[in-house]
């Protein structure tokens, strides 16, 4: 690998990636590809470490006004000047990743999402003085950003209409409609599941959700996250609501590494022998038609090799989470389920019904719901048609672990 290339590990922002000269694997035809199908809504589910909060970050630096053009320069989407004429650098953007809402309790990941709101409304701070608004749209933008004793504050109103606040404040100012991009979006109920105030944390996301729905600052938002939680759970009436789970076939290739991107890899780092062993350990995952890699596992074992060329590889993603889903099956383990892991640990498939539709809390309501969650969290993987020979009850899909890495982990 061209040794002045830092490989990124653990950079979640393009403008650093990118101005700091760290390896990067274009993904800029997401843009080109977003640009020419897109809804009011648009929501994108992988699972973690798939590159999520870094292509949301692209979108940012692409779209948000007075961007650094330098950014994409050399980059798929600079062939495309049609593009970057009318849309690059042209949006006030608001950019959100709730991927850090936690808490034991709904009081601490309330005050860590209301934290995250004023900080990134800070970023606006000339909002406090914009010869656009009046006085009273001037104290509705101080609300978002006040502090006491060092901390900052928001009363239930204007916290649960703050992203709708923020993006008619923008357009005011600008006279241009917003960009919304929300990553994670689904960690804070997801969290709030586990830790006992689901309802709570539900209800404060639906109503922080509604600057998606009828908003007419709105141009148009990009949301993500692991699962596709039902859309009467949380985007209750939105319009034009677009969906691309890894169930999809279309824009299957923009999150992850595909074959041709781990190959360049590889040959730049000049380990192209341990191909065979990258792709045993880290590939595996189907997304809609597309094979595809894990960006996390890949970077690190490269980075591992360019230490030690004999490296074996290691157990990347158990160190990324707690791995609770894996545990909600311990608990619910019966003969039923444990017949089907026994088949999958033999290196077999199951079939079983998924819904790409879920609630955390009906999550453990059946054993489907719990097959379905490992799928679409990454856990497991779904077999292409050419794999197998049977013909499979409709609505159902034959899975299994995607790679020796997935295996280990269930061993362990």
């Amino acid at each position: 690998m061209n040794k002045r290339k830092k490989l990124p590990i653990g950079i979640e922002s393009f403008e650093e990636m990118r101005k700091e000269d760290f390896y990067y694997v274009d993904k800029t035809r997401w843009i080109e590809q977003l640009l020419a199908q897109w809804g009011k809504v648009n929501l994108f589910t992988r699972p973690r470490r798939f590159g999520k909060t870094l292509n949301m970050s692209m979108l940012r630096y692409f779209f948000e006004t007075g961007t650094d053009k330098t950014l994409f320069e050399g980059l798929h989407i600079s062939q495309r000047s049609d593009l970057c004429e009318e849309y690059m650098g042209k949006f006030p953007v608001v950019s959100l990743t709730l991927k850090g809402v936690d808490g034991l309790t709904f009081e601490r990941a309330k005050n860590k999402l209301l934290k995250y709101i004023a900080l990134e409304a800070e970023r606006f701070n000339f909002l406090k003085n914009s010869d656009k608004l009046t006085d009273n749209e001037k104290q509705r933008y101080g609300a978002l950003i006040r502090m006491q004793d060092g901390k900052y504050v928001m009363d239930e109103d204007t916290l649960e209409s703050a992203l709708q606040t923020l993006s008619e404040l923008l357009y005011r100012h600008y006279g241009q409609k917003v960009i919304i991009l929300i990553d994670e979006y689904d960690v804070p109920v997801e969290k709030a599941n586990n830790n006992g105030y689901y309802a709570e944390m539900l209800d404060t996301m639906k109503s922080l959700m509604q600057a998606l729905k009828d908003n007419q600052a709105l141009k148009f938002a990009v949301v993500t996250g692991c699962l596709k939680i039902a859309k009467e759970s949380i985007f209750t009436g939105t319009n034009n609501f677009v969906s691309e789970t890894i169930m999809s076939s279309r824009l299957s290739e923009c999150f992850g590494f595909v074959q041709g991107e781990v190959n360049q890899i590889l040959a730049d780092a000049g380990i192209e022998g341990k191909a065979e062993m990258m792709k045993k350990w880290y590939d595996g995952y189907h997304f809609g038609s597309v094979d595809v890699y894990c960006p996390w596992d890949v970077m690190c074992y490269v980075q591992k090799l360019m230490t030690d060329s004999n490296a074996r590889p290691d157990n990347f993603w158990k160190n990324t989470s707690d791995n609770a889903v894996i545990r909600s099956f311990i608990d619910y383990a019966g003969a039923s389920i444990t017949k089907k892991f026994e088949t999958l640990m033999d290196g077999g498939y199951i079939v079983q019904k998924v819904d790409g539709n879920l609630t955390y809390d009906y999550l453990h309501s059946s054993e489907e719901n719990l097959w379905c969650m490992l799928y679409l969290t990454g856990y497991l993987t779904q077999l292409r048609d050419g794999e197998i020979a049977e013909a499979l009850p409709e609505d159902t899909v034959a899975l299994k672990i995607p790679n020796l890495e997935i295996q280990e982990l269930f061993v362990t």
